[in-house]
Parts: C-alpha cells; structure tokens; sequence
C-alpha cells in the first residue's frame, strides 16, 4: 500500500508540475501598433466683403476714410451685391485743394454720403455686362453713363482702370476720377 500511495503522490506531482508549467508559458501579446496622423488646423479665411477689399488697398485710404467717415462701412459690408466705382488716392488729390478735407468734417456727412453713394450701383456689374451708351442707376438715385471707346471703358469720363475685383459681396471698378453727382 505504500508503493501505491507513493506511486499516486508521484504521480500527482508529475501532473500538478506538468499542468503548472503549461499554465506559465509565456503568452505572446499583439500588440497592434496606430498610426496617429497629426493634421494642422488651416483657419479658412472669410470672403473679403468689397469694404475688404478696398481697406487692404494701399491706393484707397482715402476712399476707407470716406467711407468710415459717412457711416458707410457696415452697409457696404452687408449682404449686396454691390458694385463700386472706386476713386484711387490720386484721384481723390486731383480735387481742389481743401475739398476732401472739407468733406471729411461732421458737418459734412450728407454731402460725403451722397458722393459716395453716388459711386456705388446695386447688383453684380461685371465689365463685360456694360454697353457703350448704358445708364445705371447709383445709390444715391442718380445715374451714371458708361461709355465705351477702343475696348475702354469709362463711367461718367472717368477712366476704369482695374475692372471686376470680386468680393463676397460684389464687385469693385477702379477708377482715376471722383464722380460727383449733380
């Protein structure tokens, strides 16, 4: 009975070991490696509004000013569409002396807004839309009369020298001349 007992103890030892080292092997992990892409942010950049675009101009401060100055910068940043025939630095220096000054003062807000406005024509008019002979009408209730001569086009006399600059909000005609209403 000895031997049996032994035999069995042995037995169970052998097993107890063989079981134990099957539990313990070593278990092989996956470990499943993720590619994080880093993406920069870009901030989009809003549509420049035809007010936008005259301000990054370095040859219409003197229109911004004007502008700012009649009380005109959130109507002309408003949904439009517009189209603006924009008077360069030059143009607004080639007016008597004193005049923009005089413009610019308080008392002189209606007169600077009805000579802005008169600049100003409701809707998208592109370059090509225009006809030689063709009367718009501004802003302020007046008109103005395009004239086509040799492939240039003029508004009023005054020659567009940059055409079709687009906005959000409409579209910007350069011109060499301040027109003024009647």
């Amino acid at each position: 009975m000895k031997n049996l007992r032994f035999l069995s103890l042995a037995v169970a030892t052998v097993a107890t070991a063989f079981l134990a080292s099957c539990g313990n092997a070593p278990k092989e992990e996956v470990v499943e490696e993720t590619a994080v892409e880093v993406v920069e942010e870009v901030p989009v950049e809003a549509p420049k509004t035809v007010v936008d675009i005259a301000v990054g101009s370095p040859d219409h401060t003197t229109l911004v000013a004007a502008v700012t100055a009649a009380g005109l910068v959130e109507t002309l940043s408003g949904t439009g569409p517009f189209t603006i025939f924009a008077p360069t630095n030059a143009a607004f220096a080639a007016l008597p002396a004193g005049t923009v000054d005089n413009l610019l003062k308080p008392e002189s807000k209606d007169k600077l807004t009805s000579i802005l406005t008169y600049h100003v024509v409701a809707g998208n008019v592109m370059a090509a839309n225009l006809s030689d002979g063709q009367v718009v009408k501004t802003l302020n209730g007046q008109d103005l009369k395009v004239s086509i001569k040799d492939g240039k086009v003029m508004i009023n006399g005054a020659n567009v020298t940059a055409a079709d600059l687009a906005g959000s909000n409409g579209v910007i005609h350069i011109v060499d001349a301040v027109l003024l209403p009647k």
